[in-house]
């Protein structure tokens, strides 16, 4: 049973319909997952996909958020961003020593600094809470420059101490 050539266009016809019989006859394959288009590193199109390229800044946002770290890292800008916080005026004459329990503690680089520093208490936790956020500090302890102190130390004198001594 040979069968004669067939020309041409019946010829890549049939060619043509073979091929779609064996296509139909395959199984059907399922769906591919993103996790498997993960696995196997294809390419993604022209689509935003979780393995693009992110900013560092977004990606250790995202972080902070699932970490729960808002308010370490909001304390945190206290005492790394002082200037920006409270203003350069304000940043020149004093610093932050220590955030406890909403408590910050503020050393004035001299007395006049600290009574001015305590009559703005209010408007520098407003001015903190838009910087930083809400309930991050909620009270301010103003300290004057701290002086030597003459009741410790390895020199120390039992008694009146060093005022004996000045006439």
């Amino acid at each position: 049973m040979s069968e004669e050539p067939k020309p041409g266009p019946e010829l890549a016809r049939a060619a043509v319909e073979a091929a779609l019989a064996k296509h139909r006859a395959k199984p059907r394959r399922k769906p591919v997952t993103e996790q498997q288009v993960r696995r196997r590193g294809g390419y993604t199109g022209p689509g935003p996909d979780p393995r693009d390229p992110q900013l560092f800044g977004d990606v250790l946002q995202r972080l902070v958020k699932q970490r729960g770290w808002q308010r370490p890292a909001a304390e945190a800008k206290v005492f790394g961003e002082w200037a920006q916080v409270v203003g350069d005026d304000v940043a020149a004459h004093c610093r932050p020593l220590k955030l406890e329990q909403g408590e910050l503690t503020v050393e004035a680089e001299s007395t006049a600094w600290a009574t001015q520093l305590r009559m703005l208490a209010g408007k520098l936790l407003a001015r903190i809470a838009g910087e930083v956020g809400h309930n991050v500090v909620t009270k301010l302890h103003i300290q004057g420059p701290t002086t030597p102190s003459w009741s410790r130390g390895p020199r120390r004198i039992r008694g009146r101490g060093p005022r004996d001594t000045y006439g």
